[in-house]
């Protein structure tokens, strides 16, 4: 089949959206490709088709769980074969998906930049028959972007097993420098660059200066009507604006991490059908959502990037009509903003004793827990340690920048085990309490490794070889980790924590002070972008934000507050400009006749140009305020 019969029949659409097809036939002719398109622009398309129309398999690298899961979903519905490999799935579901990626008719295998790191996935990969090697969000590469992941890096690695699969690499938000690391980072060869325009013709970019954030809000909300989104900095206050919009008459819903996962699907689809009109959250909502009709983002505080907010504002206005984004803003936020960034990097000491704590309280010995994935509970961390939430999750994203650790979105984790105390010790403990000894003996035999590391368990399993129910199990495992026996990390669905690697002693932890210095430089000049662009009312909010990508020849935009108050200060210009012409006209012709061309090379003199005197005097003849002789003349009637 054709591309064109392909897009017709997979995903229902006559024609491509502007430079889809190029990109396509760049892979498709083994170019490495770097496509750069704006939210809502089609990005998935561009790798899902060739993947459907060659042989093999296309290997998609993203680091989001719940895209993975909805895309795969999508794709299922187009009647194309996909799977994705994502924390909970027992070994055999996964052996199950990476023999289908090996043996059998997948086209398309998700996985997280995680994953690279497992041997497992590696053995197969080798074996695989690849067509195209994609990375989403590829910004998360470069050291230079806004949400560098360490573990992306390993993504070029990959390329060794399949030297002439090319690779596709795709993102909406990246600056000519991320650009270039990209291309670097990839090893980049026979490339080709595919770059749309960032330009929203349709987005209306509005930053307005308001003491009463709560009353302008309610004001948007009800002139723009349609469904929106209320982006808040912190978890309580998606609380606060929420309760604020409902006690209007409006529906709303907050919206955040610390949600549990049912609650937070429920309150998106209600928001996505159309039942909840405003949708307030923290960041953590609207990447993957592809919903078109969102008719307004609010941005209640400033946010630290100009990439954060040119993403979350860019979920406006998708169907192409007329949208907006709008950021409210006051002088303590400007002092807020500043006070974040400087928060958002605890001193180094502080970092490594975060780490050390975090390995305590899971009970991870020192050169031990690689892969441990456990529930991550963060208030009690805090609490246990006497930590500052916030400084607690800046270290954190500091550790994962360094690859010391992960906290990913939330999903279903699999049991681990690791047995801390010495085989004599175990043995004794089998000989003097016989309710522990066939649990342990069934334990040795099931699973090999528990002395050394974390390994996964199934205790469904270890129940039907003990001849107990799954919650006795548990039950005993808890039991022997509270003695100190082993360190049990029984499942969760949830957030989770990760360690890729093993726990590094303190005197060994050696944290870069160079990649601390650059991220916060990077941190500082952003937030000064931020500040440039809500302050600034000279330049077009569209051109300060396209400059920043690179495009730096945009046209403004005519729809941003700057644009309006400019075309509102030229028309007060023009209607002084007419007066003060008009002025002049009738005090000249009070004193004799005189002609046009007379009066406009006088005219000159007082601004405005002939048009605009053209324009006055016929205003004047039409109303009979002036008259003209036969011999052209202007003269004031008696």
């Amino acid at each position: 089949m054709t591309l064109h019969e392909l897009l017709k029949r997979h995903w229902g659409y006559d024609a491509f959206r502007p430079l889809q097809e190029e990109i396509v036939q760049s892979v498709l002719s083994q170019h490495d490709t770097l496509a750069l398109l704006p939210t809502g622009g089609g990005k998935s398309l561009c790798f899902q088709l060739p993947a459907v129309a060659q042989e093999g398999i296309c290997v998609v690298v993203s680091p989001l769980i719940s895209l993975m899961k909805d895309q795969v979903a999508q794709l299922k519905r187009r009647r194309i074969k996909a799977a994705c490999l994502v924390g909970g799935m027992n070994r055999h579901q996964q052996e199950v998906v990476l023999n289908q990626s090996v043996y059998g008719d997948l086209k398309l295998l998700y996985v997280s930049p995680e994953r690279l790191q497992s041997k497992t996935f590696l053995e197969h990969f080798k074996m695989m028959r690849v067509n195209l090697l994609v990375v989403d969000e590829a910004h998360c590469i470069s050291q230079w972007g806004y949400d560098f992941r360490p573990a992306y890096l390993q993504i070029a690695a990959l390329r060794a097993f399949h030297p002439q699969v090319p690779v596709m690499a795709l993102t909406a938000t990246a600056t000519p420098v991320v650009v270039q690391d990209i291309r670097q980072q990839l090893l980049f060869k026979n490339e080709r660059l595919f770059q749309s325009s960032f330009s929203r013709s349709n987005l209306a970019y509005m930053v307005l200066r308001e003491d009463d954030k709560q009353g302008r809000m309610l004001r948007i909300v009800r002139k723009v009507g349609g469904s929106g989104i209320v982006y808040v900095r912190s978890r309580s206050r998606t609380v606060e604006v929420a309760a604020q919009l409902q006690q209007a008459g409006i529906t709303a819903a907050a919206y955040h991490a610390g949600l549990d996962s049912a609650v937070r699907d429920s309150r998106q689809q209600l928001w996505m059908q159309n039942q909840v009109q405003v949708m307030v959250a923290t960041n953590a909502f609207g990447m993957g959502i592809d919903k078109p009709d969102v008719r307004f983002v609010i941005h209640w505080d400033i946010p630290g990037t100009p990439e954060a907010y040119f993403q979350e504002a860019g979920r406006a206005g998708r169907d192409g009509l007329r949208s907006y984004a709008v950021l409210l803003y006051g002088e303590a936020d400007l002092q807020h903003l500043h006070h974040t960034v400087e928060q958002s990097f605890p001193p180094l000491n502080e970092i490594r004793n975060i780490y050390n704590a975090v390995c305590n309280f899971y009970r991870v010995p020192v050169g031990s827990g690689t892969e441990l994935r456990a529930e991550f509970r963060a208030e009690e961390i805090c609490h246990n340690y006497n930590f500052q939430p916030y400084t607690f999750f800046c270290a954190l994203r500091f550790l994962e920048r360094e690859g010391l650790l992960l906290v990913p979105d939330r999903e279903e984790s699999v049991s681990q085990l690791l047995i801390l105390s010495s085989r004599e010790d175990l043995y004794r403990l089998r000989l003097a309490d016989e309710t522990y000894n066939l649990l342990i003996e069934v334990m040795l035999r099931l699973y090999g490794g528990l002395f050394t590391d974390f390994t996964y368990i199934y205790e469904g399993e270890m129940a039907k070889r003990i001849g107990c129910s799954e919650k006795k199990v548990r039950e005993l495992l808890r039991r022997l980790h509270e003695m100190g026996y082993v360190s049990y990390q029984p499942k969760v669905i949830g957030r989770t924590i990760y360690l890729p690697t093993p726990r590094v002693d303190s005197h060994s932890l050696m944290l870069s002070d160079a990649n601390y210095a650059q991220q916060k430089r990077l941190a500082y000049s952003r937030m000064e972008v931020m500040k440039q662009y809500v302050t600034s009312s000279e330049t077009c909010r569209s051109r300060q934000l396209l400059a920043y990508f690179g495009e730096t020849d945009a046209a403004a935009c005519g729809l941003c507050d700057v644009c309006i108050a400019e075309r509102k200060r030229q028309h007060e210009v023009l209607a002084t400009t007419d007066e003060q012409i008009e002025r002049y006209v009738l005090d000249h012709l009070r004193q004799q006749p005189c002609s046009i061309k007379t009066l406009a090379d006088s005219t000159k003199l007082i601004g405005g140009g002939e048009n605009a005197l053209v324009s006055v005097i016929r205003r004047l003849l039409d109303d009979g305020t002036v008259l003209m002789n036969a011999d052209q003349q202007l003269y004031l009637p008696e």
